[in-house]
C-alpha cells in the first residue's frame, strides 16, 4: 500500500468536523483554518490570518489577549493545554467552545495546532440536568413518601432522603428485612410496619414494582408512606363501633326485658287465678259440681299460657337475630318485627299507632337488629310523647316507601304532640336533646350513629300542621 501524499493529508484535515486553527508558535498569529473553522467562526483563510484576540473572542475578561497568549504559552511549554475559549464570529455571534491547543514541530517551523467544538448546547443541556436535578433532590428531600430500592438480596441500594428521615441514616446498604417489624419485605402492596433497628414501629402504606433505568438502577422499588395516623383512627373507629353495637343491643334488650316483664305478668297471672279456679271446683266436684265450668276455666288458663308463650317466642326470635355483620333485609320486614313491641308499648300509653307499609319489599343492607332499634326509639319516642295528650289526639303513625329518586328505602314516624319545642332538627341527634322528664337523648344519638354508620341519612322536621316527623332513608340494595 502506497503512503498517502501530502495533499490527501490536507483532504484529510479538511474534511474534519472538528475545527482546527493553526497558529505560529512564537508570535501565536493564525497561519492556516480547516473549513469546519472558517465556516462557524464565518471568516475565509485569508480573513482569518491577521486577526488578533480581540478581534475574534468575547470581550470579557477571561477571553483577553493576554490570556489567550497564556493558553497558548502553555502548550509550547508543556506540549498540551486545554480551554473553554468563546469565540466571536463575523457576524458578532459568540460561540462557547472546548478548545484544546498542541504543541506541533513541523520541518518549517513549529506551530500550535488548536482543535476547538462548539459547546454551547452542550453546556445549556448541562446547565439544565443540573437544575433538574437540583430540582428533583429539592423535591426529592421535601417528600412525605419514603423511596427505597432493593436488589435481589433485599439489600438497599438506594435510599431518598425523606426515607433516611423516616427511618435512620444507616438505610444505604442495609438489609431492608432489619426494618421491616412483621417479618419479610413487603412482595405486594398493602399495609406494613417499619422501623429503624430498636426503634418503634410505624404503619406505612407501601407500593412495590421493579424498575430497570438503562441498566444504572435495577431494582424492587418501594414507595411507602406514613399512616400510623390514619390506622389509629380507624382502630379507634373500630372501637367505637363495637362499643355502638354493644349499646345497641344492650338498649335493645332493655326494651324488650321491660316491655316482656310487664306483658308476661298479666297473663300468668291469669293463668294463675283460671287454674285455682278450677282447682277449687275439682274439690267441690264430689259434691256434684258441674265439669263444665272446669273445663272452662282450664282452656282459659291455656290461653293465658299460650299467650305468654307467643310473648317470649318473639323476644326468642328477636335476640336470635343479633348478628354483627350486614345482611340484606328488607326494611318492611324489619318494621314488621318491631310491631309487635311498638304495639305493647302504645297499648300501655293508650296510643293508637298506625302502619302504612309499602306492598313492594325495600331491600337494604344492613345489621337488622341495629335499625329495627332505631325503628323502635323513634317509635317509642312518638308513643311517649302521645302518652300525655288527650286520647283523642293520641296518634302515632309509621309509614315505609320509597324516595322520589328510586334510591333509598325511607322510614317515617309521625306523632301529632308539640313539635320539637324550637330545638333545630340537625342539633335533634347531638346528644344533648330529650323530651322526656328523666331521659338522657342517648336514644336519638344512638340512631343518628347507627344510620349514618350504614351510609343513610336520619332527620327531624316539624309536622303539618302539627308535631313532629322524624325519618331515616337507607340506601337500597340494588343487587338483591
Amino acid at each position: 500500500m502506497q503512503d498517502l501524499e501530502l495533499a490527501d493529508y490536507r483532504d484529510l484535515v479538511q474534511s474534519l468536523k472538528y475545527c482546527v486553527l493553526i497558529h505560529d508558535a512564537a508570535t501565536y498569529d493564525i497561519l492556516w483554518a480547516n473549513h469546519a473553522a472558517c465556516a462557524l467562526l464565518g471568516w475565509s483563510v485569508d480573513e482569518l490570518k491577521p486577526l488578533k484576540a480581540p478581534d475574534m473572542s468575547k470581550n470579557a475578561q477571561q477571553y483577553s489577549r493576554e490570556l489567550g497568549h497564556r493558553w497558548l504559552r502553555g502548550a509550547v511549554e508543556h506540549g498540551v493545554n486545554a480551554t473553554e475559549w468563546c469565540y466571536r464570529s463575523k457576524l458578532g455571534e459568540e460561540v462557547l467552545t472546548e478548545a484544546i491547543a498542541i504543541l506541533v514541530d513541523l520541518p518549517s517551523r513549529p506551530v500550535i495546532m488548536v482543535q476547538f467544538r462548539d459547546i454551547e448546547e452542550e453546556k445549556a443541556v448541562r446547565r439544565d440536568l443540573f437544575r433538574t436535578e437540583g430540582r428533583l433532590r429539592a423535591f426529592l428531600a421535601s417528600l412525605a413518601e419514603g423511596i427505597v430500592v432493593l436488589d435481589d438480596e433485599g439489600r438497599v441500594i438506594f435510599a431518598s432522603e425523606s426515607a433516611t428521615k423516616q427511618l435512620g441514616p444507616h438505610l444505604h446498604g442495609a438489609d431492608f428485612a432489619d426494618y421491616c417489624h412483621d417479618g419479610a419485605v413487603p412482595a405486594d402492596a398493602g399495609r406494613y410496619r417499619f422501623a429503624e433497628p430498636g426503634g418503634e414501629p410505624r404503619w406505612y402504606a407501601v407500593t412495590r414494582q421493579y424498575i430497570d433505568i438503562e441498566s444504572d438502577l435495577r431494582g424492587h422499588l418501594l414507595l411507602f408512606y406514613d399512616i400510623t395516623d390514619r390506622v389509629r383512627e380507624e382502630e379507634e373507629h373500630r372501637r367505637d363501633t363495637q362499643h355502638l353495637n354493644h349499646l345497641a343491643r344492650y338498649n335493645a334488650m332493655g326494651d324488650m326485658a321491660m316491655a316482656i316483664a310487664h306483658e308476661v305478668s298479666q297473663p300468668i297471672a291469669a293463668a294463675y287465678n283460671f287454674v285455682e279456679g278450677a282447682r277449687g271446683r275439682l274439690q267441690a266436684q264430689a259434691s256434684g259440681a258441674d265439669t263444665d265450668s272446669v273445663i272452662w276455666g282450664l282452656d282459659n288458663a291455656k290461653r293465658q299460657i299460650e299467650r305468654a308463650s307467643r310473648i317470649l317466642d318473639s323476644l326468642r326470635q328477636y335476640v336470635g337475630r343479633l348478628e354483627h355483620a350486614e345482611q340484606p333485609a328488607d326494611l318492611g320486614e324489619i318494621v314488621l318485627d318491631c310491631r309487635y313491641f311498638i304495639e305493647l308499648r302504645a297499648q300501655g300509653a293508650c296510643v293508637q299507632v298506625d302502619f302504612d307499609l309499602t306492598a313492594e319489599p325495600l331491600p337494604v343492607r344492613c345489621e337488622n337488629v341495629l335499625i329495627g332499634q332505631v325503628v323502635m326509639n323513634l317509635a317509642f319516642n312518638g308513643i311517649e310523647e302521645m302518652a300525655t295528650w288527650p286520647p283523642e289526639r293520641r296518634r302515632v303513625e309509621l309509614t315505609t316507601r320509597l324516595s322520589r329518586d328510586g334510591e333509598w328505602a325511607e322510614l317515617v314516624v309521625r306523632d301529632h304532640g308539640r313539635g320539637l319545642a324550637g330545638v333545630p332538627g340537625d342539633r335533634m341527634f347531638d346528644g344533648v336533646f330529650t323530651g322526656k322528664a328523666n331521659g338522657s337523648g342517648i336514644g336519638l344519638a344512638l340512631s343518628h350513629r347507627i344510620i349514618t354508620r350504614h351510609g343513610g341519612r336520619i332527620s327531624a322536621a316539624e309536622g303539618e300542621p302539627d308535631g313532629a316527623v322524624f325519618s331515616f332513608a337507607l340506601p337500597m340494595a340494588r343487587d338483591q
